[in-house]
């Protein structure tokens, strides 16, 4: 257990998270607990994530005004505040911890303490797309091989809890996030990069800056395996980096190319840590995780892509399930829109018909202008396939006849397009 000093005493460190509940956040509370600090948090919205930690006997209100922040720092000085990016600068818990000198931090500083403060070697997975994903493989992996392992992993996963610290690992696996610059805050033991496409305009104005942040962050690892089909060139000067060949891709039988390339990369990310067993069948039996491609009923699946590689991947593993195709596509954030709309071109052609929603807005420049969908789909080959629908129940039918026709369905996005058909699947029930 980790311990400060206090007026003469030892005492454990004390962590407050603003947003216990997140998807983020709450996994982290989880692993801090598990690892012997002080917790409590607040979150205004009661969820499944905030039962679980109350069961824990974690300290959580839902008063964020600061009165209990406040009263609680009287009782328990806080040592750490934890927040996430989506916390805004004038939320009145960050601005009392600002007032009251509690250092304040974002969840990868406190991971990275962490990491540090228990020595444990840290294999991180990061890139573009794919990372959940992997990380996920590495984890299920390591698992049923027995091998003990503490991770944290940004989404749900059916086979434990999304983040965990077990005392007895050597090992913490972690996605490690491009955005925000976050990754920049690690040393890796092992790092995996599983792509690198072009993504948050909003963290990165250009290209150049965001494969920059990718050589920075493979600098500062120790050791770095990655596709040689992915920008190769940011790791030319990388002492002893391993590029895989994507010609030879493990061809097992689980669907999706992008799938077998993560297991290919999990597979060399083990043997490089020493671990040689036939990890075959344990990968193609991995479960999956939460809108990775996610089955929420007969014919209908829900996706989080948002990006054309993402979409493409998606379609081609569909593809191989299913030789009719619907997709509903939500974009997600209008600044990255104007990144990637020259990119709509070919994705599309895998699906016989896309329903395209109005773009998810999050973290935008209010001085860039919504563009429309009708301006978005212009170069999209298949154009002609493509309807601009918004959601309503005429969109719900659609989608019900067609499952009923045995076309599969997916729902995708990073926005409400999860959100929305769950909620229309509990309705039809």
């Amino acid at each position: 257990m980790m311990n400060i000093e206090k007026s003469g005493i030892l005492e454990t460190m004390n962590i407050y998270f603003s947003g216990i509940g997140g998807v983020g956040i709450g996994p982290l509370a989880e692993i801090a607990f598990d690892a012997g600090y002080e917790i409590a948090g607040s979150d205004p919205i009661e969820s499944l994530m905030t039962q679980e930690l109350r069961q824990k006997k974690i300290t959580i209100s839902t008063n964020q005004d600061g009165s209990f922040l406040k009263n609680y720092h009287n009782d328990k000085p806080v040592d750490w505040f934890i927040y996430t990016s989506s916390l805004p600068s004038d939320h009145p818990e960050l601005l009392l911890a600002q007032e009251l000198g509690i250092k304040i931090a974002k969840r990868d500083e406190l991971i990275a303490y962490i990491i540090n403060d228990k020595k444990l070697k840290l294999i991180a997975i990061a890139g573009t797309h794919g990372k959940t994903t992997a990380t996920a493989m590495l984890v299920w992996a390591m698992k049923q091989l027995n091998i003990p392992v503490s991770y944290s992993i940004g989404s749900t996963i059916t086979f434990g809890p999304s983040g965990k610290f077990d005392p007895t690992s050597k090992y913490f696996v972690y996605e490690c996030d491009e955005f925000d610059r976050n990754f920049l805050k690690f040393n890796p033991y092992l790092s995996l990069i599983t792509s690198v496409d072009y993504d948050h305009p909003d963290t990165y104005p250009t290209i150049f800056e965001y494969l920059d942040a990718f050589h920075q962050f493979a600098k500062s690892s120790n050791q770095i395996i990655a596709w040689n089909d992915q920008h190769n060139e940011l790791f030319n000067d990388i002492p002893g980096v391993i590029m895989l060949d994507p010609s030879r891709v493990n061809n097992l039988a689980i669907a999706g190319q992008h799938n077998r390339r993560n297991i290919t990369l999990v597979q060399a990310g083990l043997k490089q840590l020493g671990f040689t067993q036939n990890t075959d069948e344990i990968l193609v039996n991995f479960p999956g995780t939460s809108r990775r491609f996610e089955k929420l009923a007969d014919n209908l699946y829900s996706d989080y892509g948002h990006h054309p590689v993402e979409i493409a991947a998606t379609l081609q593993m569909a593809r191989e399930l299913s030789s009719h195709i619907m997709l509903v596509y939500q974009p997600h954030q209008n600044i990255r829109q104007y990144k990637i709309r020259d990119n709509y071109t070919n994705q599309f052609e895998m699906a016989d018909v896309t329903y395209w929603l109005p773009t998810y807005l999050s973290r935008e420049d209010p001085n860039l202008k919504i563009l429309k969908p009708e301006e978005l789909i212009q170069n999209i080959t298949n154009k002609e396939t493509v309807h601009i629908v918004n959601f309503d129940d005429n969109l719900w039918q659609i989608i019900q006849n067609a499952r009923k026709e045995g076309v599969l369905v997916i729902g995708m996005g990073a926005g409400t397009v999860d959100g929305w058909l769950r909620q229309k699947l509990a309705e039809s029930k």
